[in-house]
Formats: structure tokens, C-alpha cells, sequence
């Protein structure tokens, strides 16, 4: 246990860090986690978030926001992902180090110049009491809450929406007016994305419900099929998803998309149809038991 600790907090300090640089480097504030923040300054200040036209976040997400309300933007961007970070390596190598080759997959560095929630929704997966997390970004938060369900974690989600309805009772109704604002496809919609559907022959697998579930769900950039690498357990699988991963990177570097269905089809081919394969290719009727490293 020392060790997953001492190998976690490395890793969050280093990417914290790192995140931290891409921010300032790029004049960013705090990235997508910036969202948080200012709805939890304006909590604080009384006011309503949803007055900025722009707030697609949950009021949820403003408790995550508070603990870094105080710091510059950037600094607080990058503790925030390097906390996530660290709690999601921590999680992983609970089944074995060679998980840690989910840091590799091109989503993770794809979120780290925007300082994302992906990681810390990974890492709910592992501990219920971050199961609120899902809440904060609920569109990828909805298929780990609906694979991940725990007694803990039902009743600190609990908790925390009755927080939210104690301070704003009417919050939903106006996130609920921001909802068109939200650009976006569904890798299930998007051409070879309907093949996704084979993942319900294997249905009684958690990760075959895992990744219909994403399918199913609202993205909108390359840093959101993060969720994924939830499903690879061995280390041939890891090495696999990842490398296919990054193809989106390279077409990324070399192209400037004009759509989200272009933006979808990539990440459908070079992420959702891998996972789908090992989900199939795995013999047996119920979830592997984690391999070994």
C-alpha cells in the first residue's frame, strides 16, 4: 500500500504540474475545470451561476469547485488534475501496476491541457465516496455511476444533491435552459458507430454495459472516451487500446475538424471499436477477475 501511494502521489504531482505549465503556458485560466470554480466563486458571492450564459455544469460540480476557489486559476486547474490523477493511479493499481499504461492512452494527454474530469470519474470507480464525481459532469458520469453502484456511494451522491437543493432549490430548471448550448454527438449515431450495439452479446459483463452506455452518451472531444480504459484489464489489452488511441492523436495533429460527426467517427474508430473487440474476443460469461501484472 506504501508504495501504490508513494508511485500515486508521484504521478500527481507530475502531471499536476505539467498540467499546471500547459495552462499558464497557453493562457487557459483553469481549463474545463474553470466551470467549477466560478460557480463555486459565485455560490460564495450569492449569486446565480447560471447567469453566465456559457454554465453547462451542474451545480454539482461548484462543491468540487470550493476547495481551489482561493487559488489563481491556473495553479488550481493544475491541482485539480493532479489530485484526479493521483486518486485514479491510486484506484488502478489496486488490480496490478501494469494499469498504469492507461496514462499512456492519447485521451488522458488529451485532457491534460484542459484540465478535464475524466480522470477523477475513473478514480470514482474505485472509491464510492467519489462517486458524487459522476454527478459533476454527468454525461460521462452517468455509465461509471451505473456500473459502479455501491451503498456508500448512493448515499454520498444523495448527499450531495440534497446540499445542492439546501443552497439553490431551483438549479436544475435553469441548467436544464443551458442544455442547447451544449455541442455534441453520440458515438452510437455516428457512422461506424451503430456496431457499438454488438457490445449487448456479452450484456450480463459490466464493461460490455460500460461501453454501451458511453456509446449512449452525449462527448464532444478526444479527451472524453478516457472513460474506456476502465474495460482493459491485461496488460495485452492495455497496450492494445492504447496504441490504437493514438491514431486520433495523429489524425489530430495532421487535420483541423469542421464537425463534431468528423471528431466522432475518429474516436469511434480509433477507441470505441477496440474496446468493443476485446469485449467480445474475452471468453467466459461474467468479468475477468484482474490480471495479474
Amino acid at each position: 500500500m506504501r508504495l501504490r501511494v508513494l508511485v500515486s502521489f508521484t504521478i500527481g504531482v507530475a502531471t499536476g504540474t505539467f498540467c499546471w505549465f500547459l495552462l499558464a503556458h497557453f493562457h487557459l485560466g483553469a481549463g474545463d475545470f474553470n466551470w467549477a470554480i466560478v460557480a463555486a466563486q459565485d455560490l460564495l458571492a450569492h449569486r446565480n451561476p447560471y447567469d453566465r450564459p456559457m454554465q453547462l455544469y451542474p451545480l454539482t460540480c461548484a462543491l468540487f469547485g470550493l476547495p481551489f476557489a482561493w487559488m489563481r486559476p491556473e495553479a488550481a486547474g493544475g491541482a485539480f488534475y493532479g489530485v484526479s490523477s493521483a486518486l485514479m493511479a491510486l484506484g488502478l493499481t489496486r488490480h496490478g501496476y501494469h494499469r498504469l499504461l492507461v496514462f499512456m492512452a492519447y485521451p488522458y494527454w488529451a485532457g491534460i491541457i484542459e484540465a478535464q474530469w475524466a480522470p477523477l470519474i475513473i478514480a470514482s470507480a474505485f472509491f464510492p465516496l467519489l462517486l458524487p464525481a459522476t454527478m459533476a459532469k454527468p454525461q460521462l458520469g452517468i455509465p461509471v455511476a451505473f456500473t459502479s453502484l455501491s451503498k456508500r456511494g448512493v448515499l454520498a451522491c444523495l448527499a450531495v444533491i440534497a446540499l445542492t437543493f439546501l443552497v439553490m432549490p431551483r438549479w436544475p430548471w435553469w441548467w436544464i435552459g443551458h442544455f442547447q448550448k451544449y455541442d455534441r454527438f453520440i458515438p452510437l449515431l455516428v457512422f461506424p458507430g451503430p456496431l457499438l450495439v454488438l457490445a449487448l452479446l456479452r450484456w450480463r459483463r459490466r464493461d460490455a454495459r460500460l461501453l454501451f452506455l458511453m456509446a449512449a452518451v452525449p462527448q464532444r472531444w478526444l479527451y472524453d472516451p478516457l472513460i474506456l480504459w476502465l474495460i482493459p484489464k491485461s496488460r495485452r489489452e492495455l497496450v492494445y487500446t492504447v496504441g490504437f488511441s493514438w491514431l486520433a492523436g495523429i489524425w489530430r495533429w495532421y487535420s483541423h475538424p469542421h464537425t463534431f460527426t468528423q471528431i466522432g467517427r475518429v474516436i469511434v474508430l480509433s477507441m470505441y471499436l477496440p474496446m468493443l473487440v476485446v469485449v467480445l474476443l474475452r471468453s467466459g460469461s461474467t468479468d475477468p477477475t484482474p490480471a495479474e501484472p
